[in-house]
């Protein structure tokens, strides 16, 4: 379900305007391998064009090992050395460094979206990697939290932030409706009909109209997809983030749940000052 997701994802963001990205920092596998044994495994990370990349394999002999690669990343692309490391500190040794080992040829990396791509290995042919999602279900009760959404496309940028609570039950397509507290804005995991795999979320007004829409794709806390103004025809590329988990726990470095409002006693002050000597508006 996880690569029909992600191909899902890719087809998605094919009728959209181009923007660059980057690949989603975390656990990456090899499609192929992915067979629920241990096997190879990726660790991947991006912060500005600076790529990272652990590697843990195993040697001809089936002692396992680890590879660093790091470089610049272009255009979505880094082709850089494989580095193999030797000699360090084992569990329970006194300190001790690691040294390198010498490169073991180049790895190449090319990636269609922040959470899909392929690798190629020294000596290898080249196969496709994805981000690894192994803490949230396709199920209704994995959309539960604070979720924000980025659009930004010919129409300018736009920004939505919601808390999704409450299942109300699956509709014709899906397999539950989640929905806030005030029932404008709901998402469901789609399980048929052309976005089978995806999640799709609606925005309504008060008189039940509907605003915008949102299709996307998400893998642990971090999706992409688009979103879609009532009325218009113009899809707008998308990035979605997830800032606490279902059971309210962040995500993130800064969300604390219940953080107390923070009052700056000068900030009454001016307010009575003002509401004191101002003539009342008409």
């Amino acid at each position: 379900m996880l690569f029909k997701k992600l191909v899902t994802a890719a087809l998605l963001l094919s009728g959209v305007a181009a923007h660059a990205f980057s690949p989603q920092a975390g656990t990456w596998v090899v499609n192929a391998e992915l067979d629920g044994k241990p096997g190879r495994g990726l660790a991947i990370d991006v912060q500005n064009d600076v790529f990272v990349m652990q590697m843990y394999a195993y040697e001809a002999s089936g002692e396992p090992t680890f590879y660093l690669a790091s470089g610049k990343i272009t255009s979505e692309q880094v082709a850089v050395p494989l580095v193999r490391y030797v000699g360090g500190r084992y569990l329970g040794s006194g300190a001790q460094s690691g040294r390198e080992s010498g490169s073991v040829g180049t790895v190449r990396f090319r990636f269609t979206s922040g959470a899909t791509g392929f690798v190629t290995l020294p000596g290898e042919s080249e196969k496709a990697i994805s981000r690894f999602n192994f803490g949230y279900p396709f199920a209704a009760q994995s959309l539960v939290g604070l979720w924000s959404m980025l659009s930004l496309g010919s129409e300018g940028l736009s920004a939505d932030a919601v808390q999704l609570s409450t299942n109300i039950g699956p509709s014709s397509t899906g397999n539950g409706l989640v929905v806030t507290s005030d029932g404008l804005f709901g998402c469901e995991h789609q399980t048929s009909g052309s976005s089978a795999g995806t999640v799709l979320c609606v925005r309504i007004n008060a008189q039940g109209q509907l605003v915008r829409s949102y299709n996307f794709v998400y893998v642990a806390n971090d999706g992409e997809g688009y979103s879609l103004r009532s009325g218009s025809s113009t899809q707008q590329t998308m990035s979605v983030r997830r800032h606490t988990s279902p059971q309210g726990v962040g995500t993130g470095l800064v969300f604390k749940e219940e953080t107390p409002a923070f009052e700056h006693s000068a900030l009454r002050a001016h307010l009575n000052a003002i509401a004191s000597s101002e003539t009342p508006a008409r």
